[in-house]
């Protein structure tokens, strides 16, 4: 099979993982269609041969797959969140707390304003990847590790920063929950930093595993606990309580086949990767730039 071919694997696989854990703890509160199941299906399986071809990523190795993974997973639920936050109109009487993008609990509808801020969002977005890419041309003095550690966190707190807007006026703030995005992905990233020099690749794919551990901890370690966006709210489909579980072997074996592959990645040898960015003297920024 070759890169393209591995990469649609790659992306079906990831795709699976998040439409297992969405369906599991939505689907007694708003029942189930193979449709909304398989978008995540199809929206990983069209991005990870995309991410593939633009960052150069070889899913012929370990590491290459493993790196793939976690970013993959970061794009679809970036577009995802996007979509539902400001494309996607529902009825949003069924949430707690609205999956369209409200303040304080009120739906900004459809219009200018609504299509500004999400101008904005991008616009946002976009800026943070631009500038942790335009970092990767500086050689910092301090130790890498920590460089990695503080680039890592940035999608965390990214992550952190709307979740928090979005939920804490409804559910209240939680300071543990706000900076566990934060501390996870950071943690991510240097572990990925094993396999990939660019800083972009390791932040996108530090918060991707960010998001699959975190729905793993409060999806399957507490499945009575109902969502912060359906707290309240009652099952209106007990039978798939039963259902549900059907799709736990295929979630734990997608789990399984990530660890193993990272495994065979940390055993691989680093010849193949490119020399990080050479210490230099720091300026005023913290780094000096290094030429091309």
């Amino acid at each position: 099979m070759d890169r393209l071919g591995v990469a649609l694997l790659v992306g079906i696989l990831s795709g699976l993982h998040t439409a297992t854990w969405g369906m599991y703890k939505d689907a007694i509160h708003e029942g189930f269609t193979v449709p909304r199941y398989l978008r995540s299906v199809l929206l990983s399986a069209l991005a990870a041969p995309i991410i593939v071809r633009v960052s150069g990523l070889d899913p012929l190795t370990a590491s290459g797959l493993v790196v793939l993974f976690g970013v993959t997973y970061c794009t679809e639920r970036g577009l995802t969140e996007f979509w539902k936050t400001f494309v996607r109109f529902v009825d949003q009487s069924k949430f707690t707390i609205p999956m369209q993008f409200h303040v304080f609990g009120r739906v900004i509808p459809q219009g200018p304003v609504r299509w500004a801020i999400a101008a904005g969002h991008l616009a946002a977005a976009a800026g943070l990847l631009g500038w942790i890419h335009a970092l990767q041309d500086y050689a910092f003095t301090w130790p890498r590790p920590v460089v990695i550690l503080l680039i890592g966190s940035i999608g965390g707190w990214y992550s952190a920063c709307g979740g928090g807007f979005k939920d804490a006026p409804i559910e209240g703030f939680s300071g543990l929950k706000f900076v566990r995005s934060p501390i996870l992905s950071a943690l991510y990233a240097l572990l990925l930093s094993n396999f990939t020099h660019d800083y972009v690749l390791m932040a996108l794919g530090g918060l991707g595993y960010t998001v699959a551990t975190i729905e793993t901890y409060k999806t399957f370690f507490f499945p009575s606990r109902p969502r912060g966006k359906f707290a309240g709210k009652p099952i209106l489909h007990p039978h798939f309580l039963a259902i549900r579980q059907r799709f736990v072997p295929l979630y734990a074996g997608i789990w399984l086949l990530v660890v193993g592959t990272l495994v065979f990645a940390l055993r691989e040898p680093r010849g193949g990767l490119p020399p990080p960015p050479a210490a230099g003297v720091s300026d005023a920024g913290g780094g000096t730039r290094v030429s091309p």
